[in-house]
């Protein structure tokens, strides 16, 4: 869900959160934005805070930011709400990741560096200092991330970590094998035979699918079994800008698991 309009009102998403838990689903997932993707001025929201509404108000589903653009982050800020929210949540955080674009000046309105290949690089150093202070280990590294010497604690209540999705449009190269080294994959806009490519490339890396997730899109009509066939484990309802939480409420009630 967009955090956006009347969905950035966080005891909105707290009551949908609810009623997903309510009627069987498995997960809520939320963008993470500074600024608007789409046309027009919005009301924006904050992902974190708003998740940790949810988990207050629920006991079972899982949820997480689906994604956030690591690279416009500080790695220790990241690391400790998410480990706060894991807490609070019981162990149901699940981190969605990517690189972001600075197609809605997200990186330069801000003075940052917008370069498809630095995020890239980025994401892959934060990544990995984000899951040594996870471990609690005293973490030292010097790119274009640079940690001096910090530990963190407490850590997160999941173990070996938090799982960690990859939103990408692509269907090969380094976003596919970056998301074979972790725990998922999040294929944005992708047609079934780009997700067969990506499960048969993340399948090669690590030597099967096992204990990876790929989360796909699914509007009404889905075909789920051939998702399923795939390699999908996860079918995810997508809302947009502009959708208010009662739509969301009657699509929950209707279309449950």
């Amino acid at each position: 869900m967009p955090l956006f309009g009347t969905l950035a009102d966080p005891r909105a998403i707290a009551d949908i959160a609810c009623a997903a838990e309510q009627n069987g689903w498995d997960a809520l997932f939320v963008w993470d934005h500074v600024l608007s993707p789409v046309a027009g001025e919005w009301d924006i929201a904050d992902p974190w805070i708003t998740l940790a509404a949810a988990a207050t108000s629920t006991e079972r589903i899982r949820m997480g930011p689906m994604v956030t653009p690591l690279p416009r982050r500080r790695v220790v800020n990241v690391a400790r709400e998410t480990v706060t929210l894991d807490r609070l949540s019981g162990g149901r955080l699940i981190l969605g990741l990517g690189t972001g674009r600075d197609v809605w000046r997200e990186y330069s309105a801000f003075g940052d560096n917008g370069d498809p290949r630095r995020l890239a690089r980025v994401l892959d150093e934060a990544t990995a200092v984000l899951t040594a202070l996870w471990a609690g280990e005293t973490v030292t590294h010097r790119g274009e991330v640079i940690v001096d010497g910090i530990r963190l604690n407490p850590g997160p209540v999941q173990r070996p970590r938090i799982p960690m999705w990859f939103g990408t449009n692509r269907t090969s190269g380094a976003p596919i094998e970056r998301a074979a080294r972790y725990d998922g994959i999040f294929p944005l806009g992708m047609d079934p035979d780009g997700i067969a490519r990506i499960a048969e490339t993340v399948a090669a890396a690590r030597g099967g699918l096992a204990d990876f997730d790929i989360a796909v899109a699914a509007g009404p009509g889905a075909d789920l079994d051939r998702l399923r066939a795939l390699g999908a484990t996860w079918a995810v309802r997508e809302f947009w800008p502009g959708d208010r939480p009662d739509k969301i409420l009657r699509v929950i009630e209707r279309c449950a698991p």
